[in-house]
């Protein structure tokens, strides 16, 4: 049970909120294989200046991030590989390319690892208490 934290400016509509959440979803279903029905998601909507990155930092391609730049926060349980984890961040940019049309510079990802007694799902129980966690 990935929880991803989604971090924009403020003033997106909600179609567009909804369409990045199903690009990051679809994502983590296919690169990390989490349950469809895994799906935890928080947007943090900020003013344009409570979102601060240097516009002089140049990304792989040399293209600069623009002010319409997303940061994902996922906190994960179940380890994954360097290589499983490249995947997915190829992934995520192409699904976010296609709907909403989000530039790949414009995606910024950490992904949070999490032990299953740093997680309680509901009633005050640590997740390690329920066992394996699937997908998470």
């Amino acid at each position: 049970m990935p929880l991803a934290r989604i971090s924009l400016l403020k003033g997106q509509s909600p179609a567009y909120l909804r369409a990045v959440g199903d690009s990051l979803h679809a994502a983590l279903v296919e690169a990390f294989n989490v349950p469809p029905t895994d799906r935890f998601q928080l947007f943090h909507q900020h003013e344009a200046h409570e979102m601060s990155c240097d516009p002089h930092y140049e990304v792989a391609d040399g293209a600069q991030r623009s002010a319409d730049w997303l940061v994902f926060a996922i906190t994960i349980g179940k380890p994954r590989t360097a290589a499983v984890k490249q995947a997915f961040y190829r992934k995520l940019v192409e699904k976010l390319a296609q709907s909403p049309g989000v530039r790949p510079q414009d995606v910024m990802v950490t992904i949070l690892p999490a032990q299953p007694e740093d997680w309680s799902f509901a009633d005050g129980a640590p997740a390690s208490s329920l066992g394996p966690v699937a997908g998470s």
